[in-house]
């Protein structure tokens, strides 16, 4: 190797979901990339990444395998294994990670801890009030009337939010976290005040003192058309989001992610790795929705596909502490993922039912399909969970972006499976209005 060319960094990503499977396209994408391995991964993922057969809570296994492989850097996708402390143990056995620490995972894993710290650190956000007995909560939510919206404390997958425009929805949706519905995600409920406006998912990379703009989205929580129906994981999204323009980018960061990651390291919480915030923009000011300490899926998808920059160096800046070097670079283009999700999804539904036709669709100009919940059977691709898979495009604008998107989703054969047909509307309503 000569004195100009950089040692490749191996790389493990953890996960199995669409997000993933967008990272490691990012990671194929980077010039500092060596053997990029999944754990545990999915039918797509292990394809284009060497699949590990560790479970993903075995973090001493996870160390091991770290060590004998050379791994420079492992990036944790889901929150879950943050919260449980996944980034503590490997960076104690000399493991450099791209993830907070439990300690700084609590923003998502509690939504009392994040809405008590940026109440402390004056961050615009909602008013709210916790409680762990549902009849204090009732109370609270007669006292307040609705539209009102409830929250498990805990991490539910995404689920855990209630958006209730009715006191009796209110109430039945407390009824059921204290009944188990989210497990321990629902021992404890946050209330909170109904903030209108449009939403905006806004992305910071931290590296415990230094925190830098990582672009926005648009994501689309409901499951039907018109934004009907339950919230779900996310049927959809598409990036840059209109309503956040360099102004607004300026203002969020200023009035809530600066705030916040200085004030965390004033409470002796170093936050280092990706800083997601569920913003709502109305009369041209930022609210604080939530915090999500990973990158959203399917926000992930669309980011990383108008990524320009080399992902590792910067992952690497966040978990070394040296991210007032680095610069982020995105394609001036509009990027949009559409979900196909199991019909019965966010509620029951079938596994291990057939796919076909996602070779042909992945030919469709600009487009990129990520694998979520998919897994591969005697050579045929079968689904294999809620969420399946993500089917992104790139346009001049996102009129050209869902064209082809939604081009490639009609070439997908799978009759268990079902698709908003609405994605972008907000963007393509302001475009229409000229």
């Amino acid at each position: 190797m000569t004195k100009k060319e950089k040692k490749k960094i191996n790389v493990l990503v953890i996960g199995s979901g669409g997000r993933e499977h967008a990272l490691i396209y990012a990671l194929m994408n980077s010039k500092s990339s060596g053997k990029i391995y999944a754990l545990p991964g999915n039918g797509g993922i292990n394809k284009d990444a060497e699949h590990v057969n560790i479970s993903i809570d075995d973090f001493a296994e996870i160390a091991a395998f770290c060590d004998n492989n050379d791994i420079g850097l492992v990036i944790v996708g889901p929150e879950a294994p943050l919260v449980v402390g996944i980034t503590d143990f490997l960076v104690k056995h000399g493991i450099k990670v791209f993830g907070p620490s439990s300690a700084a995972a609590q923003l998502e894993g509690s939504k009392q801890f994040m809405k008590d710290l940026v109440h402390k650190y004056l961050v615009p956000t909602a008013e709210y009030e916790a409680f762990s007995d549902a009849s204090s909560a009732k109370e609270y939510v007669k006292k307040k009337g609705a539209p009102i919206v409830v929250k498990a404390d805990g991490l539910a997958a995404g689920k855990g939010v209630t958006v209730a425009m009715t006191e009796l929805e209110a109430l039945s949706a407390i009824d059921q976290m204290f009944a188990g519905k989210f497990g321990d995600a629902g021992k404890k409920v946050v209330i909170e005040e109904f903030l209108e406006g449009e939403e905006a998912s806004f992305f910071a990379l931290c590296d415990g003192k230094t925190a830098i703009a990582f672009g926005s989205a648009q994501d689309h929580k409901r499951i039907g058309e018109g934004d009907t129906g339950p919230n779900t994981g996310g049927m959809g999204t598409y990036s840059p989001a209109p309503v956040v323009n360099k102004e607004m980018q300026q203002k969020i960061m200023e009035e809530i992610i600066t705030p916040v990651i200085n004030g965390m390291a004033k409470d002796g919480i170093v936050y280092k790795g990706v800083l997601f915030a569920g913003i709502m923009i109305a009369n041209n000011a930022p609210k604080l929705l939530e915090f999500n300490v990973r990158f959203g899926d399917p926000e992930c998808q669309v980011l990383m596909l108008r990524l320009k920059s080399d992902i590792i160096p910067l992952m690497l800046a966040c978990a070394e502490g040296r991210l007032e070097e680095s610069e982020v670079e995105f394609s001036d283009e509009t990027a949009i993922c559409v979900v196909i999700a199991a019909k019965g999804y966010p509620g029951e539904y079938k596994k291990d039912t057939l796919i076909s036709g996602v070779e042909e669709a992945e030919k469709e100009k600009q487009v990129k399909i990520f694998h979520a919940g998919t897994k591969y059977e005697d050579k045929k691709l079968m689904a294999n969970g809620g969420r399946v898979l993500g089917v992104a495009a790139l346009g001049s604008d996102i009129i050209e972006a869902r064209e082809r998107a939604y081009n490639a989703v009609d070439k997908i054969n799978w009759e268990e499976g079902f698709c908003r047909r609405d994605i972008g509307w907000q963007a393509v309503k302001r475009i229409k209005k000229g």
